[in-house]
């Protein structure tokens, strides 16, 4: 066996719980890729084709709801990763960790990752809204390559490479969703209240921000040779980056655009 099969093996031994592939959604790729597919077509092709004679659906107690149990859900999963110890030990044994073997910590770093992905799963709804609603223009190509990705990517990391970085992308992306799905209530509540989501373009920024900061930790953990999975630092490097060159797009045709319009 060679030093990376041997590094690999000791990481999955590690982190990822024995029990895992009976938990719900875990037995089986066809439970996340027929998600995503119904998803897709419901989306892309049923939905709109559904909506085309009818007048837009007044989502709004639906919306208020559905976005204040997204925050409240975010909030838990972030104050979890810190109380849970999963980032104090990321921090300190996450590049020199001790020697490896079965533990506590692959019970709490499986329950945490499989909540994280529910959350994805059930941010599809997202989506469906806008077309329920005849938001046609926010079903773009980078809003559903976005959540059809992170079901997907995120059921595949926990089944076959649940590697400790996991910890860091988690906790990042649930601090700035709690932003996100605030920023998505209040402007759910009505005109009156756009006066109080002005800081939009920001939440956008911090968006850019989260992944420049993951691209920079995933480097950091290359470079000083850490023993964590360097092919799954590729695999989050790449799809981040791509996250992030779809999101700058965004940002310049919609803030950069309609600054040069004023």
């Amino acid at each position: 066996m060679t030093s990376a099969t041997q590094n690999h093996h000791d990481i999955l031994s590690y982190t990822k719980d024995p029990s895992l592939d009976k938990w719900p959604l875990m037995g089986s790729p066809m439970f996340p890729i027929m998600i995503v597919g119904i998803y897709l077509y419901f989306v892309l092709k049923l939905g709109p084709q559904m909506m085309a004679s009818r007048k837009p659906f007044d989502l709004k107690p639906l919306l208020i709801a559905y976005n204040f149990t997204m925050v409240i859900a975010s909030l838990v999963l972030s104050i979890g990763f810190f109380t849970s110890g999963l980032v104090t030990h990321f921090i300190t044994e996450g590049c020199s960790p001790k020697t490896r073997g079965p533990s506590a910590f692959s019970y709490t770093f499986s329950s945490y990752s499989w909540w994280y992905f529910f959350t994805k799963v059930v941010e599809l709804a997202d989506t469906v809204f806008f077309v329920l609603r005849k938001k046609d223009r926010q079903v773009t190509f980078l809003h559903v390559y976005h959540h059809s990705s992170l079901v997907l990517g995120t059921w595949a990391y926990m089944k076959y490479l649940p590697g400790e970085q996991g910890v860091l992308i988690g906790t990042v992306n649930s601090i700035v969703h709690v932003i996100m799905y605030f920023y998505y209530m209040v402007a759910a509540l009505g005109p009156e209240y756009q006066k109080y989501i002005w800081w939009k373009k920001y939440m956008t920024a911090i968006q850019l921000g989260q992944f420049v900061f993951i691209l920079l930790s995933l480097a950091t953990l290359s470079l000083l040779k850490c023993q964590v999975s360097h092919v799954l630092n590729m695999l989050f490097g790449a799809n981040t980056l791509v996250f992030l060159c779809l999101f700058s797009k965004f940002y310049r045709q919609t803030y950069k655009k309609s600054k040069t319009v004023d």
